[in-house]
């Protein structure tokens, strides 16, 4: 049995916020949450300046492709967070659902993601906290 709790990050393109998030949560939850992303439309790849971005901070996203949204995806998750994918994200009972409203990073450069990176940063914080997970080392 898998007592760590899952979330599953979920944006449009998969290719900017929810891959970021996706990787603030593995870099400061370490092997204490199963992380997901997803999108509803999943793009061709992540985005350079979200990959350039969380580098920045010594997160390394390079290795991730954006992935299709799946009902099983949210049926093993215990949270489902979105960003701005709207109805596209199934719902299923007994899930916790948040809506992070974050800007879109696509077509920005680096300058303009870094602030989106670290609001990123400050919800997955409050997130790992209210999971009572301890942060990695």
């Amino acid at each position: 049995m898998n007592d760590r709790p899952s979330v599953l990050f979920v944006c449009v393109h998969n290719a900017g916020r929810s891959q970021m998030a996706a990787g603030w949560l593995r870099h400061l939850a370490g092997d204490g949450v199963e992380v997901r992303s997803a999108g509803s439309v999943p793009g061709d790849q992540v985005n350079p300046s979200a990959v350039a971005a969380m580098a920045e901070v010594g997160i390394d996203i390079s290795d991730q492709r954006p992935k299709v949204l799946t009902t099983d995806a949210v049926e093993a998750s215990d949270v489902v967070i979105t960003m701005g994918c709207g109805d596209a994200c199934p719902v299923f009972p007994g899930k916790r659902y948040l809506d992070w409203a974050l800007e879109d990073p696509a077509g920005k450069g680096v300058e303009s993601v870094r602030p989106i990176r670290d609001e990123i940063e400050t919800r997955i914080r409050g997130l790992i906290t209210e999971l009572q997970v301890p942060v990695a080392p």
